[in-house]
């Protein structure tokens, strides 16, 4: 009788517990905003800004997401004409990434990691024009389902830029709001 009643509860259970949060041709869309920090090979500090950016993905599976993200970061703090500025600072910086993010569904809660290609334009400051450059990104998050259309989270983007020896850190930190459908 005991595993009778055992077998029932499981089942139960198993028919109340909520749906993950993450589900084969899901689309999501939605806005970054936070802090940015880029580290500068021949100058001391490094430069810290604000950050906002757009992002989506779209369910592949039930583990797997295509991800696309693109950011503008503000990175001018402080007085470039002071002469000690290296000629390789910008004021700002522009990435759009793709790839791929492997998600773990644990019902609302939602960690992902992520990695990504992509290109990078900085400018301003005391580069002359627009300089071009790829690179690879890293991110790793936590999105919460507020409901199976609207999410809220955090992630950290760690970039890689291909001229490693003059930029050879650029990190994004996000507070992410997304639209979700398709479910």
């Amino acid at each position: 009788m005991r595993a009778v009643a055992a077998l029932a509860l499981v089942l139960a259970g198993g028919t109340l517990a909520g749906r993950a949060g993450a589900v084969e041709r899901e689309h999501a869309l939605g806005v970054d905003v936070g802090p940015a920090v880029l580290v500068i090979a021949d100058k001391s500090t490094p430069d810290v800004g604000g950050t906002v950016g757009l992002h989506y993905s779209y369910g592949l599976s039930d583990a797997f997401n295509l991800v696309a993200s693109a950011g503008w970061s503000l990175l001018a703090l402080g007085n470039l004409q002071d002469g000690s500025s290296p000629p390789t600072r910008p004021t700002n910086m522009t990435n759009v990434n793709a790839g791929v993010a492997y998600v773990l569904d644990v019902l609302q809660w939602v960690p992902w990691i992520s990695g990504e290609l992509g290109g990078y334009a900085l400018q301003g400051g005391t580069i002359g024009g627009v300089k071009l450059d790829a690179g690879a990104a890293v991110g790793l998050g936590l999105d919460y389902k507020l409901n199976r259309s609207w999410s809220v989270g955090v992630s950290v983007h760690q970039h890689f830029l291909l001229d490693l020896s003059t930029y050879p850190s650029f990190t994004q930190a996000f507070a992410r709001f997304e639209y979700v459908w398709g479910w």
